[in-house]
């Protein structure tokens, strides 16, 4: 499946309305555990039935920092987010964001 690039507010929003589920990688293009853990990411999108978004913080940094807020969940990079409805079900960071770690939280969390 493509990863789309989410890079405002507007486009989380538009996602939301379409999807009630799908997974968000949250990365820094300047770091290199980031760079590890875009791959697993690219590698788990291959895969995935669910849809798959990114964003690059430097990027994106209001948006970024609007889910930490909204969502309660404390803003790290790398990191990956799995969506259910209004909330955020599953998130890890860092060397746990693995092809097998998403893939069992999509089993999990995606239906």
């Amino acid at each position: 499946m493509a990863i789309t690039k989410l890079t405002t507010s507007d486009d989380l929003q538009r996602v939301k309305e379409e999807h009630t589920q799908f997974i968000l990688f949250k990365n820094s293009t300047t770091c290199p555990i980031s760079a590890q853990a875009f791959e697993e990411f690219e590698k788990f999108s291959d895969d995935v039935a669910g849809e798959v978004y990114y964003l690059n913080v430097q990027e994106s940094r209001p948006l970024s920092t609007e889910i930490a807020e909204t969502y309660g969940v404390k803003h790290q990079s790398p990191q990956a987010l799995v969506f259910n409805g209004d909330e955020v079900v599953w998130n890890d960071s860092h060397w746990r964001i693995t092809y097998t770690s998403l893939t069992d939280a999509a089993k999990q969390f995606l239906k």
